[in-house]
C-alpha cells in the first residue's frame, strides 16, 4: 500500500484482513483494481482469490505474494488473477504491472507462463467452491481451520442449526459426503495440496 500511495494518479479506496470483507469491500467500492496477497488470515491459498473472483468477475485482481515460485505464479493466473508481483519487486516494477493490469493487459514475471498450469481436480475444486456464498465460503474456511460447528456458530454469532444449513448446502455444492471430504476439496487450492492430504 505504501509504495502504491507514492504514486499521485493512485489511491488505496480500502485494505481488508480476509476474502470476505475483500468481496464485501469490492461490491461496495468497485474499485479499479484488487491486490490480494494469498496469506490472508482466514484463506487457505487459492480459495479466497477463486472466491472474490467468482463474486466480481469485473474487477481485475492482481496477486501480490511473497511465494516467487513460477507454479504458484501460473496458478495464480489459472484461477483469475490477471496478474501476479512478487513482493520483492522494485517500485518501478510495480508501476508497470499496475499500468499494465489497469489497461486491460495481464502481467506477470515471464518465468510464470513457462510453468505447468494447474490440473484437472484443481481447476474441478475451483469450480464448485465458485458457487459458495460469503457466507458459506467463509463456514468452508472455518471448518478448514478445523472449528467445529459449535466453535463456528459462535464465531459468526449465529446459531449452530444456521451453520448446520450451511453445511448442508457446502457439501452438496462441492460434492462432498462430509466434512473431511469438504476440507479435502477445498485443499485442492492449497498453495502447497501435498501438505493438506
Amino acid at each position: 500500500a505504501a509504495m502504491f500511495n507514492r504514486r499521485p494518479d493512485l489511491r488505496t479506496v480500502a485494505e481488508v484482513a480476509n476474502g470476505v470483507d475483500a468481496v464485501r469491500q469490492a461490491l461496495e467500492l468497485r474499485p479499479d483494481v484488487i491486490l490480494m496477497d494469498l496469506n490472508m488470515p482466514g484463506a487457505h491459498g487459492f480459495s479466497a482469490l477463486v472466491h472474490l473472483r467468482a463474486h466480481v468477475p469485473q474487477l481485475p485482481i492482481m496477486v501480490v505474494s511473497a511465494r516467487e515460485e513460477p507454479a504458484v505464479m501460473r496458478r495464480a493466473l489459472d484461477h483469475g488473477a490477471v496478474g501476479f508481483l512478487p513482493k520483492s519487486a522494485d517500485a518501478a516494477t510495480l508501476g508497470e504491472a499496475i499500468d499494465a493490469v489497469l489497461a486491460g493487459d495481464r502481467w506477470a514475471p515471464a518465468i510464470a507462463l513457462k510453468a505447468p498450469a494447474a490440473g484437472a481436480e484443481e481447476h474441478d475444486a475451483a469450480q464448485r467452491v465458485r458457487d459458495l456464498t460469503p457466507q458459506q465460503f467463509r463456514v468452508l474456511q472455518m471448518l478448514g481451520d478445523g472449528l467445529l460447528n459449535k466453535q463456528i456458530a459462535y464465531e459468526l454469532g449465529v446459531s449452530e442449526a444456521t451453520i448446520k444449513a450451511h453445511m448442508t448446502a457446502i457439501l452438496r455444492k462441492l460434492g462432498a459426503n462430509n466434512r473431511t471430504q469438504a476440507v479435502l476439496i477445498a485443499g485442492k487450492l492449497a498453495i502447497d495440496p501435498e501438505a493438506v492430504m
